[in-house]
């Protein structure tokens, strides 16, 4: 569960990024969150990572409160959380198996575990035949599986999506979505931001508008 308890922010410049924000994500919820450039999207983003401070309120995920968590417990509550980005991210001089095994082996896991479990993720995101590619051989719909499934192979139990078909075409990106969907539908908590209305409506998912830092509607 994600709650926002009156979380606001403002940043040093004097900008009001979210103000007095009253949010709650269940388990297992697909979430869109949406608004125009500036409106507070990021803002939330950045929270829930515990890259920022609330200036105001309380964010607790799972039974973490975030604010003045001391610093030693943020790389376990982060392992809870995945996390997508527009531009994927990958590591271009590495395999895709290379890619996806990183996520693992920065927590660690066994040289056997990440030979079981990364193919089982690229299976999850249909590129078992691509495990020796290198992402410049790879489509942008290919790159993007390739973010999800090292996003998802630490079994987090959130995942976050910042633009995830930002860069995507719209056939990709519908693509992309369903694949996100599937993953929901296994008991993964999805939180997507976006500023595509047309996804958004073909999905029927809970959609939240922020601007100017206020959540203006919750349907």
């Amino acid at each position: 569960m994600i709650e926002f308890f009156d979380v606001s922010k403002t940043y040093s410049t004097g900008t009001r990024a979210l103000q007095h924000v009253d949010l709650t994500i269940d388990d297992g919820e697909f979430v869109f969150i949406m608004g125009r450039s500036g409106g507070g999207k990021s803002t939330m983003l950045q929270l829930l990572l515990k890259e920022i401070e609330p200036s105001e309120g309380e964010i607790v995920v799972n039974d973490y409160t975030l604010r003045n968590m001391p610093r030693r417990f943020i790389p376990r509550y982060r392992r809870q959380l995945g996390m997508v980005f527009q531009d994927f991210r990958l590591l271009n001089d590495r395999s895709v198996f290379e890619n996806v095994a990183f996520a693992q082996r920065v927590i660690n896991k066994s040289a056997r575990e990440i030979k079981e479990s990364v193919p089982e993720a690229l299976r999850m995101v249909g590129l078992s035949s691509k495990y020796k590619s290198l992402p410049g051989q790879l489509s942008g719909g290919e790159r993007q599986r390739v973010a999800i499934a090292r996003a998802i192979i630490n079994k987090p139990s959130i995942l976050l999506c910042d633009e995830p078909t930002g860069n995507l075409d719209e056939k990709t990106a519908r693509e992309i979505m369903q694949l996100l969907d599937d993953i929901n539908r296994q008991g993964t908590t999805v939180v997507v931001i976006t500023h595509s209305a047309e996804l958004v409506r073909d999905m029927d998912k809970r959609v939240i508008t922020i601007d100017k830092g206020v959540i203006v509607s919750d349907v």
